[in-house]
């Protein structure tokens, strides 16, 4: 009997993440298959504004012989996380009218959306790399494994940051505005256009702070033969995404009370 109570349990709220998902996907897409058009074009035309500027001045790929996949590793990863710990900030308040409903539950939104987003940026990724494959802009990746895991590390970060960012802004508006400007920097920081590992000693010592660097860095190990950085620790940004996710869903239960 508990074993049928457990399972009904599970069905229910898969029943209610599924239609979560869904609500998510028309508020975020609208009803037409452009909006999911547009989320792939966006990073597209972002990785080929910079090959363009860089090709311009002459610039050579700082590894490798393609610009548009060294870029493509860092900016990908970069949006990814950013998407994620982001869009999961106002996750509270804008589905607070489906919290009245007791079957619906505060972490059902976070993950709903987590899994949107993730979904998405799965979709992109796949079809972004097919495609400078097919273009012979990038060779198969040397280390498929590490190219997966690498989007799974970055996928546990984002959601740690962004179910901790989520629980802080439904209690201080003000930190919406606060997290982007603390975030903003992330650009120059986590390797997008260089190699980390070029850099002197005193500037990686810093930067090996920044756990989205080291998974730019992994991406890089996974599609490049011979990468070898002098930066990458692969269970920094895993113990980190852990460590603020469990920080954030304490955070939820701890002030649940407090944000209604």
């Amino acid at each position: 009997m508990n074993l049928v109570s457990t399972s009904d349990l599970l069905a229910l709220q898969a029943r209610v993440l599924v239609s979560l998902v869904l609500r998510e996907t028309r508020a975020t897409f609208g009803t037409s298959v452009f909006g999911y058009v547009w989320a792939i074009i966006t990073p597209t035309i972002s990785i080929g504004l910079l090959v363009f500027i860089f090709s311009i001045v002459g610039r050579q790929p700082p590894f490798g012989s393609s610009l548009a996949l060294f870029f493509a590793t860092g900016i990908l990863t970069l949006q990814f996380f950013s998407e994620l710990s982001g869009k999961l900030m106002n996750v509270f308040d804008a589905n607070r009218a489906l919290l009245t409903y007791p079957i619906i539950k505060d972490v059902d939104t976070l993950f709903a959306r987590g899994l949107l987003i993730t979904a998405t940026y799965t979709l992109i990724m796949a079809i972004f790399y097919t495609a400078l494959i097919a273009l012979g802009l990038a060779s198969l990746p040397e280390q498929p494994e590490h190219v997966i895991l690498a989007f799974l590390g970055t996928w546990l970060l984002g959601l740690g940051f962004g179910t901790l960012n989520a629980v802080i802004a439904s209690l201080w508006d003000t930190w919406t505005q606060i997290e982007k400007i603390l975030t903003r920097p992330l650009f120059f920081i986590s390797g997008v256009f260089y190699v980390p590992s070029q850099l002197p000693p005193q500037a990686r010592e810093i930067l090996q702070w920044n756990p989205v660097l080291h998974l730019v860095e992994w991406f890089r190990q996974g599609f490049y033969p011979n990468y070898n950085s002098m930066i990458l620790d692969m269970w920094y940004p895993i113990g980190v995404g852990a460590a603020m996710l469990l920080l954030g869903l304490a955070g939820e239960r701890l002030f649940r009370r407090a944000r209604f």
